[in-house]
């Protein structure tokens, strides 16, 4: 990787094309390149590729694992001393000792550099475009090159300027950043559609507002990102209220009644979501959301015998314990967020046998003994009326029909801790229908941005401001009582920032949120499970050694970030 990186900008964009698309009007974008192209052919092949790899950016061992293993929600152990191991990277991501030479750091920053890249490269390419659409293309280009440094500025405390293909980025950090950020989005938000015309695969007008008001959330902590404290000026929590108000009065979103309905496989037209990934099966989508957790011996499809999970993170004792401290001696599944069940067998012990088109794996957080389709000789095995004979699962595909499918709060570095049946699992996202293997044909878009967050950051901003309680609680409330699927949790009867802070833990668990909400609310340097370190400087990440290595024909342009 010895090339400048004004040579890796230019000619990223033009490299690792994926099969990944967007939605327009039920339209896919193609960057499919062919010869005879008709014009708008051609300017749908410059745009799709700014939103091609952003499936692989949220991958779950890229942004997912720096967003969530980091901090106290997630935690993955080496599983039975055997998988997961990958020497040691998850268990340093954890305790907050990632160095430069993390794959998981490297692969997400090559995504974003080669995301900003294919931005830069559409935007160029947009100039000389007669179709009537390149004025909304280019105004989506720019917008994703402005979302992309955000997420850059957010891991690594950086953002790369650049507008000329054949000019070095500029690098600029803190209050420079932020509002270049910031002039980005506003200057092509006139331009977007609204969220009903283009979807929520495409970046549109609720997005930015989206994005701006997440922006000035945390700038206080991007303007100081080492600061002891942070400074939350009141005319940027003007702003996020401003920004948040234009979302919620644009109508371009809804609460769901159905809080799971959010990551189920049919959510690409769920109206609570704002932006996101997406990953519907016949674009080749590959959440992997669903499987990362699970057990090995889960096999939530009848379809399907060799779909199954993989025995990855699970949730932190510490976290499971915000949820009892909330709640009481009232099980915390009473919380419709927490908890959804799909399988009668935990209900009624004598319904064993589930017909195919009934059989669906619970979702939410998993503890205790699973119940699941059992599995002889990679077949599933049938009751005498041919229907899925259903019971308790154990370890058999670890070679440990011994060790039950039984999870446990207990999760942490130790032997007995790193067990395969070690810690509460997720399973927010639901399994694809369509995946024959559980790593592939994702289905269920991935949220960016959705209205609850909208209400609960309008809610943090008031509070912040003004300490208008009164104001934040109402907000807090609306999106508590939104839940009426099921029993909607009980209205909360104060806030303050550390209930809110936990309230957001509740509502977006394992949405890649937990780590910037730590740093904003002063957590991040506190002790979790197996994690001690209180250093400052590992709020972010540091920057890869691939790519310091390879701009080192420029000296002083890319400076690793202090404490690495």
């Amino acid at each position: 990787m010895k090339k400048k990186l004004s040579t890796i900008f230019t000619v990223a964009g033009l490299l690792m094309l994926s099969n990944a698309c967007t939605d327009l009007k039920e339209q896919v974008l193609d960057e499919t390149l062919t010869a005879n192209l008709s014009e708008e052919e051609t300017v749908n092949g410059l745009l799709a590729p700014t939103y091609a790899l952003l499936p692989n950016l949220f991958q779950h061992t890229t942004y997912f694992a720096l967003q969530e293993i980091s901090t106290d929600e997630a935690i993955l152990p080496y599983r039975g001393g055997t998988d997961w191991g990958d020497n040691g990277i998850y268990l340093a991501l954890h305790a907050h000792n990632t160095t430069s030479t993390d794959p998981n750091v490297n692969n997400t920053w090559n995504q974003l550099v080669q995301s900003i890249s294919r931005c830069i490269t559409a935007i160029e390419g947009l100039k000389s475009a007669k179709s009537p659409n390149a004025a909304l293309y280019t105004a989506e280009a720019r917008g994703m090159r402005a979302y992309y440094n955000m997420v850059m500025l957010d891991l690594f405390g950086i953002v790369f300027v650049k507008d000329d293909p054949g000019t070095t980025s500029t690098i600029i950090r803190g209050d420079e950043a932020v509002k270049y950020i910031e002039s980005e989005l506003l200057a092509v938000e006139p331009t977007l559609q609204p969220k009903s015309v283009v979807g929520p695969g495409r970046l549109n007008q609720a997005a930015v507002w989206s994005l701006l008001a997440r922006l000035n959330l945390n700038a206080a902590v991007y303007r100081n990102i080492y600061g002891t404290t942070f400074d939350f000026k009141a005319e940027d929590m003007d702003k996020v209220i401003q920004y948040t108000d234009k979302v919620i009065n644009s109508g371009q979103a809804k609460l769901s009644a159905d809080y799971f309905a959010i990551f189920g496989n049919a959510n690409h037209t769920n109206e609570e979501i704002i932006f996101a990934v997406d990953q519907r099966a016949e674009l080749n989508g590959h959440n992997r959301m669903a499987y990362f957790s699970i057990s090995g011996d889960q096999f939530p499809l009848a379809e399907f015998p060799t779909a199954n999970g993989t025995d990855g993170p699970g949730i932190t004792s510490d976290f499971y314990q915000s949820w009892v401290q909330a709640y009481g001696a009232v099980d915390p599944s009473r919380d419709p967020r927490f908890y959804q069940q799909n399988l009668s067998i935990y209900s009624n012990a004598a319904d064993t046998c589930v017909a195919d088109a009934d059989y669906k794996i619970n979702r939410g957080i998993l503890r205790g003994q699973q119940y699941g389709a059992l599995r002889v000789n990679g077949a599933f095995l049938r009751c005498p009326d041919g229907k899925l004979k259903v019971g308790k699962l154990s370890y058999v595909t670890r070679n440990r029909a011994d060790l039950p499918v039984s999870f446990s709060e207990l999760i942490d570095f130790t032997t007995a801790g790193s067990n395969y049946n070690t810690g509460y699992r997720v399973e927010k996202y639901e399994f694809s229908s369509k995946s024959n293997t559980g790593r592939n044909r994702g289905e269920a878009d991935i949220v960016i941005a959705r209205l609850a967050d909208i209400y609960l950051m309008r809610a943090e901003a008031k509070l912040r401001k003004s300490n208008d309680a009164a104001g934040a609680l109402a907000d807090v409330n609306l999106v508590r009582a939104s839940r009426t699927k099921t029993l909607a949790p009980p209205a909360l009867n104060s806030i303050t920032l550390d209930l809110l802070f936990r309230e957001r833990g509740f509502e977006f668990y394992w949405e890649m949120l937990r780590r910037p909400d730590m740093i904003r609310f002063g957590k991040y340097e506190g002790k979790w499970t197996e994690k001690t370190n209180s250093d400052v400087k590992k709020r972010i990440f540091p920057i890869p050694q691939t790519a310091i290595d390879g701009a080192s024909n420029l000296p002083g342009y890319l400076k690793q970030n202090d404490g690495y």
